[in-house]
């Protein structure tokens, strides 16, 4: 009886080794060619929207109210709805995210109950943002009755960003050496004393992240203010959080909407003012991520 001979492992390793070197090669130039494609995709779009919207971008854009002249419009109303609703979102979603990111990573029991909470934020993190929207408005706007202020819109991109938060907390946490935890509790700390001063200052710029992709998605979503029925035309400033309120990219949207050349122009202003203001926070978080993680590595 015949005994089948096991292939060295050299032999196995050098196995179709020119084949799947040359594959290697393919798909590094696929992937290259991809990411200039989509370079270079991205700068002419904002080329496009600079160059189209340069001449409206004034003083007047920034501080008058929307107008059914384009050369009155302004961004005003929209504008000062963004920081109100961005505000009251991250008063929200940032400690509620943390706290729950820490409870399932450091104090949860490891059973069917946590593993199931942890599949259904995973899966949260992927819904369609109009999905949020709708749940926003049936269950802040109808059923608690907060109608369509303020206060329902954070709530609603709350829900929206909380997994973000929670997802990159998670991972964040996981990341910080076991070592550090063991240290701490030689010297006799606390499981919180552990947390609060080696664990989170540790993670705290992984946890930033988490923070900067939540906002950004937040202050560019326009389906869930849609489906909450956020005004399009507001000629006031909200002053509490229960008063009405509309947010740059409805404003935006409604500009594109319409007919006029103009509009389409004042839209595309609209845009850059956007853009550098998400570039802007997301540069602030940038900074402080960078600051925080080489005080963590000192």
């Amino acid at each position: 009886m015949s005994q089948a001979t096991t292939p060295a492992p050299q032999e196995v390793f050098s196995r179709r080794l020119p084949f799947r070197k040359s594959m290697g090669k393919g798909a590094y130039v696929v992937f290259i060619l991809t990411f200039i494609a989509g370079i270079f995709g991205l700068v002419t779009l904002l080329a496009q929207v600079l160059i189209q919207g340069w001449d409206w971008l004034t003083p007047g854009l920034i501080f008058n109210y929307p107008s059914r002249f384009p050369s009155q419009a302004g961004l005003r109303s929209a504008l000062m709805g963004t920081v109100w609703v961005m505000s009251i979102t991250a008063g929200f979603s940032i400690p509620i995210g943390i706290g729950a990111a820490i409870y399932l990573e450091e104090y949860a029991p490891k059973n069917w109950l946590t593993r199931l909470i942890e599949v259904n934020i995973s899966n949260l993190a992927g819904v369609p943002s109009i999905i949020y929207g709708l749940l926003g408005l049936a269950l802040f706007v109808q059923w608690l009755a907060l109608g369509r202020s303020v206060l329902a819109g954070a709530l609603t991109m709350t829900l929206l960003i909380l997994p973000i938060i929670i997802l990159a907390s998670r991972e964040a946490i996981r990341a910080v050496p076991r070592t550090y935890r063991e240290a701490a509790y030689a010297l006799g700390a606390t499981h919180w004393q552990v947390d609060k001063s080696v664990t989170l200052p540790a993670a705290f710029p992984g946890i930033l992240t988490g923070i900067i992709l939540g906002m950004s998605r937040a202050i560019g979503e326009s389906a869930p203010m849609i489906a909450i029925s956020a005004l399009v035309y507001l000629t006031f400033v909200p002053s509490s959080p229960m008063d009405r309120f509309t947010v740059l990219p409805i404003q935006i949207f409604n500009w594109i909407s319409r007919p006029q050349e103009d509009f389409r122009s004042l839209a595309a202003a609209g845009i850059v003012v956007l853009l550098v203001i998400l570039l802007s926070m997301n540069g602030i978080a940038i900074y402080l991520r960078n600051r925080f993680q080489k005080r963590s590595h000192d």
